[in-house]
């Protein structure tokens, strides 16, 4: 789920986009995106003590078994948080005693210092949601079952351009290989012309292309099998190809307003414009290679099991993985604030910026509803482990590499 490109976010693309016209006809540029942290305490956190902290603490424990394994990426270091302050916050977090009072609130407290992120002073992002789909399928091609879900070809390769040239740092290329070359892999398109036929690569069959591309955006999901089993895919690769917004094009072509854009509103029209849709989804030149994940799931960019509500999807660059945060916005379903403590725990490619987050909502149909409901502006608080605090959140800005 680690690359899932939600469509409900096109409409603010498409602002973005008109913002960027006008910043050209007047003459100037926007400045270059950048995480500012101003410090706070956890009295500014509104509806901090009314949060269910254990359910936090549980899915921060989860992180510390990546963050206690791995090396410090980048986005921490930027920040001043070392190996050591992750070690130390992790070991506390073992020891408190999940459903025991206010004992998870006070780990938090206690151990981190709250600060508001902001993107060059503008505390004010876009949220959106995703969830696990639930498609049906079987593992041969036949009646109702005509679109398949690819394995990752294993000719595939990644090119890290930064170790060849500094300036490219942070840069992937994909590619195939076809002999001593790296070649382009196939656009969708034309890889649901055949591009990848007679290769072996078709693992599954489901019954709807819409829910096949929408696997695609997710990233990940459960297929109900034409005999009863469940099983579930995750993210293994992607063709390397540019990721397109079907959403703009809807907007384009006047099928759906930019007022009511949504992944619901999207889905919805797919599904009623049989003739158009294959043509729409084809321009998405984006294809996503899958693989079979046996235990528990989805797992995202940390290479951890995600939680229900709990788990966010945050641009890395700024947001390092793993790292807990205030969500301040409102129910996508309701007009009531949603306040809670998420961890930084998955990715995405339309997930960009200081201020940017796309929360899990979870498994299935309901979850679904509110995930493509979900569009709403909010802010988040940063957590960071207290010793190195006084380092990372003195308002100074820290702009992606």
């Amino acid at each position: 789920m680690a690359r899932r490109m939600n469509a409900l976010r096109n409409g603010a693309s498409a602002i973005l986009a008109g913002a960027a016209l006008m910043l050209l006809v007047v003459g100037c540029a926007p400045p270059p995106p950048a995480l500012r942290l101003e410090p706070a305490p956890f009295s500014s956190l509104a509806g901090w003590a009314d949060d269910d902290h254990d359910r936090a603490l549980a899915a921060f424990l989860v992180s510390c078994s990546r963050l206690q394994a791995g090396a410090v990426g980048e986005a921490w270091a930027r920040l001043g948080v070392g190996r050591e302050a992750l070690n130390s916050v992790c070991a506390a977090a073992a020891a408190v005693p999940l459903g025991q009072g206010d004992a998870a609130r006070l780990f938090f407290e206690q151990n981190f210092t709250p600060a508001l992120a902001t993107d060059n002073g503008n505390p004010t992002g876009l949220f959106t949601g995703y969830y696990e789909p639930e498609l049906r399928g079987a593992e041969h091609r036949g009646g109702p079952y005509q679109t398949p879900i690819f394995r990752l070809p294993d000719n595939l390769v990644t090119v890290d351009l930064g170790a060849f040239r500094e300036d490219l740092k942070g840069q992937q290329l994909v590619g195939q290989l076809a002999g001593r070359s790296v070649v382009p892999v196939p656009t969708r398109a034309e890889i649901e012309r055949g591009a990848l036929s007679g290769r072996d690569l078709e693992m599954i069959w489901v019954d709807s292309a819409v829910d096949a591309f929408f696997l695609h955006i997710q990233g990940s999901g459960r297929v109900i099998m034409d005999d009863g089993r469940v099983i579930r895919l995750g993210y293994a690769g992607k063709n390397g190809r540019p990721y397109y917004a079907i959403g703009r094009e809807l907007i384009r072509r006047g099928a759906i307003s930019e007022e009511q854009m949504s992944m619901h509103a999207i889905r919805t029209w797919l599904s009623e414009h049989p003739q158009e849709a294959a043509e729409v989804m084809a321009k998405n030149p984006s294809f996503v290679f899958f693989r079979r994940i046996d235990g528990p799931g989805p797992v995202g960019a940390q290479n951890i099991v995600l939680t229900p509500e709990r788990s966010l999807a945050v641009d890395p660059a700024f947001i390092p993985l793993g790292a807990p945060l205030w969500l301040e916005t409102t129910d996508p379903l309701a007009p009531t604030p949603l306040r809670r403590l998420v961890v930084a725990q998955d990715t995405g490619g339309a997930i960009k910026g200081p201020v940017r987050g796309d929360l899990f909502w979870g498994s299935g149909a309901a979850a679904g509803d509110r995930a493509g409901a979900m569009k709403q502006t909010g802010r988040y608080y940063l957590l960071l482990p207290r010793a190195p605090a006084a380092k990372g959140a003195t308002g100074q800005a820290l702009s992606a590499r």
